[in-house]
């Protein structure tokens, strides 16, 4: 059906059910992992139960369910706003990079479905989320309607830009708060796909002021939970969360490929070395397939969710792809 929420440990915690924000990564993840091993059957199934899943969460106007209990009862009326930007960023994924014309098909027509309901994403991350799927799709079809869609989302991510950053503060927000690296990222993938410089520029100051925060002494040390980092006051460092190193690796490959300056790629490794030990606590948080859930001041989380787990692999595969390509260059 899906990819169960949470987890007891390494054991899956049946009690809080499904949800569409991890099946979207999920789907990523495993057409990431398909594009490196392409005869895969196990993960060709996976990839067709994911994408029946996000068509089923769709509703009639475009926009998705989240939550799903155990006994596929949906528990929401609509999803978070979180939820369908990262709906919306998985079907653009998929159009350009599933396996299969069939599920390219099938991501283009749900992601065509949902192109009303953008405006109705109020939110920065959603808005990111979204754009980073259609930055996906307009690189593969070249469609005026995509264009159109990435365009006003990177309008909207600029403005908030424009209203928050200052001379000591290049951000978007006057809080940063989760998943920091999407906003940057999504302006620079917007950038390099529309041929829209004053995007990828904007997008591009931002990450490297997000750089000068998150990178102490060759450590990505990503903002805590416990308080985060309100302009002018002091950042948390704890807790830290695993989906923080992925979007830092997402990011950080953007920046590479809109400069080509290779200190990009090498942020990227640091951000995928905190999986492996090299973080502020020096603790390996990748653990047998999966990834706890946060690296605390005292202690690990030692539960392995859905979201924990999936960033680790989508950054592995992330940096696994780069690699590949520099092979295949060299060759």
């Amino acid at each position: 059906m899906g990819v169960i929420q949470h987890a007891l440990e390494n054991v899956p915690n049946r009690t809080f059910g499904y949800c569409t924000d991890d099946v979207s990564r999920a789907f990523m993840v495993v057409l990431a992992y398909l594009r490196l091993a392409p005869s895969d059957k196990t993960a060709q199934r996976f990839a067709s139960t994911y994408l029946a899943f996000l068509q089923h969460a769709q509703l009639d106007d475009g926009r998705f369910h989240n939550f799903m209990d155990y006994d596929r009862r949906w528990l929401d009326e609509i999803g978070t706003h979180d939820s369908c930007g990262r709906a919306i960023w998985s079907l653009g994924y998929g159009v350009a990079n599933a396996p299969t014309q069939t599920h390219r098909h099938v991501c283009a027509a749900l992601l065509d479905r949902s192109l009303p309901t953008l405006k109705s994403l109020e939110y920065l991350r959603s808005r990111a989320y979204a754009a980073l799927g259609l930055a996906h799709a307009q690189s593969a079809l070249k469609e005026p309607k995509y264009q159109d869609a990435l365009r006003y989302l990177a309008d909207e991510i600029a403005a908030s830009y424009h209203a928050h950053a200052g001379d000591d503060w290049n951000w978007f927000e006057p809080v940063m708060t989760y998943d920091n690296a999407r906003l940057p990222e999504a302006l620079m993938r917007a950038g390099q796909v529309l041929q829209a410089p004053e995007y990828g520029e904007l997008g591009l100051a931002a990450f490297k002021f997000y750089e000068s925060v998150t990178i102490e002494n060759g450590i990505h040390v990503p903002i805590g939970n416990d308080g985060w980092y309100p302009r002018g006051g002091p950042r948390a460092r704890y807790v830290q969360q695993p989906l923080e190193a992925c979007a830092m690796v997402d990011a950080a490959l953007a920046a590479f490929d809109l400069t080509g300056e290779p200190g990009h790629v090498a942020t990227a490794e640091l951000a995928l070395d905190w999986y492996y030990g090299k973080n502020s606590r020096g603790i390996t948080m990748a653990n047998g397939g999966g990834c706890f859930d946060g690296l605390g001041e005292e202690a690990v989380n030692p539960n392995m969710g859905a979201e924990s787990t999936l960033a680790l692999l989508s950054a592995a595969y992330a940096m696994a792809a780069r690699r590949s390509r520099v092979l295949r260059a060299v060759r």
